[in-house]
């Protein structure tokens, strides 16, 4: 039910404050449409917009049930429309980005009959109204679907405070050529079998030239389209004198465990002390040079070749333990969402990843070799506007998976470095310091992720290489090779659960077993983990 008057005023919320950097944003060095606040995507131009008025607010559920508001984009600058309306949870600082549109004026960028690239909607058909729910709410909500003219799409659903229809002019519909097919992402807010979500584009990737205009879609509409970059246009991304300034302003600090023992290195440090190329077949491992150039180039995973350890015992162990001091971070720069970001997947390399520890109950178990693995890559992706040059999301690698991350919900250093912390032994990536256990969190069994701000880390913009981007740069030698970088491992799984299982009350076991059996074979060890071109995010979004 709506608040009533003479009731007190609402709670606060964490979104009642406005998220801002620690830091202001640098000087960008010059370039041609970086940080330019406008992007031409052929047929109209966009804006971004970071300042909003709310128009509704729910105060319970969603995450951590503390609801969700709805705003609808202000200052829009002149000539610009309005594309839809933005939603947030309320549990963390606002932080939204929506794109409003005009058209540009080159005929070529015309339909096929000279329609125009924008029109306002016919209708509107009521979607949803919060009249019913008897929740805490500011009032009541009305979420309206623009009804597009015939070859028009709408890109994005008006929310107001009031039953009656938005005014034709308050939105506008996109033409059909200049959309992309979207889909639901994140939940931002859910209510009675009711449910909000982030729009994204279906096509996320290098290529792909969806567009997210940062509007919302819900469990109710299945219309609504996004757009597309469809010039092609990648005039917005940065060069490369700006990209050293991103990295510089952004890069992580990445804190290790205490106990810590196995350390990233440089892929030349690796190869100067004893990597071998293994063939398969052949009984006599090559050496490898410095720079990889040696290697298998191109291809794929075929299972013939091999990375492994020196075969001296003094220096494998060496190896193992990597070096700190002369690690090297590898710089991977991604046009993703049409051009409108730029992701910067910070690649970093471990000799050795260690064992996995399992956690039942309140028993701490070594799975003995379970987990160790020779060649270990794991990453941190900061994904920024290229409207303004400002730091949106950090995608932590844990694993086979990973996690996105709003900047709002991230940690910082010394002014706009992102703080992440990696795990002990096997090194997956985590926002913030503590345990995350990875099996069956209800029955308290899983492998531990132990992160801790330990006395060492690594500034992952102090010694690093930029290996891929849309400005010509001289690619490594190792980075296209697509075999593994460590031998499969030859252990056996049942064997050493059984050495386990020796601990555990009976009852036990068989959870214990489910939950190592449906872990990855990059975590459990089986395969030789592979390089960074063989991942799927190196062409698509991160999952």
């Amino acid at each position: 039910m709506g608040n009533k008057p003479g009731k007190e005023a609402p709670p606060s919320f964490p979104i009642d404050t406005t998220f801002k950097l620690p830091s202001p944003l640098p000087s960008w060095p010059s370039g041609e449409g970086f940080a330019k606040g406008k992007m031409e995507l052929g047929g109209i131009e966009v804006y971004q917009v970071t300042t909003f008025t709310r128009v509704w607010r729910s105060q319970e559920g969603g995450q951590d049930n503390q609801g969700a508001s709805f705003f609808t984009p202000a200052q829009i600058p002149e000539g610009f429309s309005i594309l839809g309306s933005y939603a947030q949870p309320n549990n963390k600082p606002l932080f939204g980005k929506v794109l409003v549109a005009k058209e540009t004026k080159n005929d070529d960028d015309d339909g096929e009959d000279g329609t125009a690239a924008l029109r306002s909607p016919l209708d509107y058909s009521l979607v949803w109204t919060s009249e019913s729910l008897n929740i805490k709410q500011d009032g009541h909500g009305y979420i309206w679907l623009p009804v597009s003219p015939e070859g028009y799409k709408a890109v994005g659903l008006i929310v107001t405070a009031s039953p009656e229809k938005p005014d034709l002019d308050a939105v506008r519909c996109v033409r059909e050529d200049l959309t992309d097919q979207c889909e639901n992402g994140g939940s931002l807010w859910d209510n009675n079998g009711f449910s909000v979500y982030e729009l994204r584009p279906s096509n996320r990737g290098v290529e792909a030239i969806g567009v997210h205009v940062g509007t919302f879609g819900t469990s109710l509409t299945s219309s609504l389209a996004c757009l597309k970059n469809k010039a092609s246009n990648l005039s917005s991304m940065p060069n490369n004198n700006q990209i050293q300034t991103l990295i510089q302003a952004y890069s992580p600090w990445v804190y290790f465990h205490g106990d810590e023992p196995f350390f990233p290195s440089s892929t030349s440090w690796f190869f100067s002390n004893g990597a071998l190329l293994y063939q398969k077949g052949n009984n006599s491992p090559t050496p490898t040079n410095p720079t990889g150039s040696n290697l298998p180039q191109g291809g794929s995973n075929d299972g013939n070749y091999w990375l492994d350890l020196p075969v001296d015992e003094t220096e494998k162990e060496k190896v193992k333990k990597g070096d700190l001091s002369t690690s090297k971070t590898y710089i991977h720069i991604k046009p993703m969402l049409g051009g409108t970001v730029t992701d910067i997947a910070v690649w970093i390399f471990y000799p050795f990843n260690g064992a996995a520890k399992l956690k039942v109950k309140f028993i701490n178990i070594g799975l003995g070799k379970i987990g160790e693995h020779v060649g270990d890559w794991e990453h941190i992706t900061l994904r920024v506007s290229n409207f303004n040059g400002e730091l949106w999301r950090v995608y932590y690698s844990e694993h086979s998976s990973g996690t996105w991350r709003d900047a709002s919900e991230v940690e910082f250093e010394e002014g706009n470095k992102v703080v992440t912390y990696s795990s002990l032994h096997g090194h997956a990536m985590y926002a913030h310091a503590g345990t995350v256990l990875q099996g069956n969190v209800k029955l308290g069994i899983g492998i531990r992720n132990d992160c801790e701000k330990g006395k060492e880390r690594m500034d992952c913009g102090e010694r690093f290489e930029v290996v891929v981007s849309p400005e010509t740069v001289k690619e490594p030698g190792w980075l296209n090779y697509m075999r593994e970088w460590g031998p499969k491992i030859s252990y056996d799984i049942a064997e050493e659960l059984k050495k386990i299982e020796k601990v555990l009350p009976g009852k036990l076991k068989k959870e214990v077993e489910k939950v190592v059996e449906s872990l990855p074979a990059e975590l459990l060890g089986e395969e030789g983990p592979t390089g960074p071109k063989v991942k799927d995010s190196w062409r698509f979004d991160e999952k």
